[in-house]
C-alpha cells in the first residue's frame, strides 16, 4: 500500500475523500498535476445573470492571475470563449481553447489586452454542469513558467479522466444556484443603452451584435456565418459601427465598449 503514496490514484482517493470540504479544490488540483504537468489552474463558476465566482486558483507565474479580479471578473469574461461555452450550455467534458476560440481570436484586442498578459501558452478546461444555469470550469494552463504547450499524450490522459473530473465537480458544487437567464440579446440591448447614455451613440441591434462578435475574435467571414449574412453585408455594418462611434480600429472599439460591460 505504501507504493501508492504520491501516485495519481492516491491523489484521486484524497480528492474523493475531500468531497464536501474546503480541501476539495486543492486536492483536485494535486490529483490533476500528478496526472500530467500543469503550470496553473483557474476554477470558476459561471452563472446566468451575475459575474463568475472564483472557486480556486494556483499558478507558478504571478502574471497569470494578476488581472483576474480587475479585468476578467469585472466584465471581460463576457468576451471569453470559455464563457461562450456556458452561454451555449455545452455538455460536460474537456474543451481546449485553441479548438473553441473564434477564428481571429489570437489577433483580437481582448487577447492582446488580457490573455497575452497572463503569459498563457495553452489552456483547456473541464466543464461541469452541477446545477441549472450554473457551469463550473476547471481551467488548466501552460504559461511562460514552462514555455510549452500540452502534448498529445497530456491531452489523451486529460480526455481519459474527464468523466471522473467532471463528475467530481458536479458533486462538489451541486449546491450552487443561478437565477434569471443570460441571452446575447440582453447583452446587446445593454450595450446599446450604455452607448446611448454614456456617449450619445445610437447603434442598431445588428451593429451592436457585430461589435460584440468583433471583440470576441470573430472574423468577417465568421460573423457572417453566425448571423446568416453575407460577408459584404457584415463589412457594411462594421463601417457603419466605426463611423457612428468615431473610431477606426478594433483597439478603439475595445477601449470604448469594455468599460460599458463592467458589472
Amino acid at each position: 500500500m505504501q507504493e501508492l503514496a504520491g501516485t495519481p490514484e492516491a491523489h484521486l482517493g484524497h480528492t474523493i475523500t475531500a468531497l464536501g470540504t474546503e480541501d476539495f479544490a486543492p486536492s483536485l488540483y494535486r490529483w490533476l498535476t500528478h496526472s500530467y504537468d500543469i503550470d496553473n489552474t483557474t476554477m470558476l463558476a459561471y452563472f446566468q445573470s451575475r459575474k463568475p465566482q472564483v472557486l480556486f486558483t494556483q499558478s507558478r507565474a504571478p502574471q497569470v492571475h494578476e488581472r483576474l479580479e480587475d479585468d476578467y471578473l469585472s466584465g471581460a469574461y463576457l468576451l471569453d470563449p470559455f464563457h461562450d461555452l456556458h452561454v451555449r450550455r455545452v455538455p460536460a467534458g474537456l474543451y481546449r481553447l485553441r479548438d473553441i476560440a473564434p477564428d481571429a481570436f489570437l489577433r483580437n484586442e481582448y487577447f492582446a489586452a488580457y490573455y497575452r498578459r497572463t503569459t498563457l501558452i495553452d489552456e483547456f478546461a473541464y466543464v461541469a454542469n452541477p446545477a441549472e444555469g450554473v457551469s463550473v470550469h476547471v481551467c488548466l494552463g501552460r504559461d511562460a513558467s514552462s514555455g510549452r504547450s500540452f502534448s498529445q499524450r497530456d491531452m489523451e490522459i486529460a480526455q481519459k479522466i474527464a468523466p471522473i473530473a467532471c463528475g467530481l465537480c458536479e458533486k462538489q458544487w451541486a449546491g450552487l444556484s443561478s437565477s434569471g437567464d443570460y441571452t446575447d440579446n440582453a447583452l446587446t440591448e445593454r450595450l446599446i443603452g450604455a452607448l446611448q447614455d454614456e456617449h450619445r451613440i445610437r447603434l442598431s441591434p445588428r451593429q451592436a451584435e457585430v461589435a460584440l462578435l468583433i471583440l470576441r475574435g470573430h472574423s468577417t467571414v465568421s460573423i457572417a456565418l453566425r448571423l446568416e449574412l453575407s460577408p459584404q453585408t457584415v463589412k457594411v455594418f462594421r463601417r457603419q459601427l466605426y463611423r457612428k462611434c468615431g473610431i477606426s480600429s478594433q483597439g478603439e472599439l475595445f477601449s470604448l465598449v469594455l468599460p460599458l460591460l463592467t458589472d
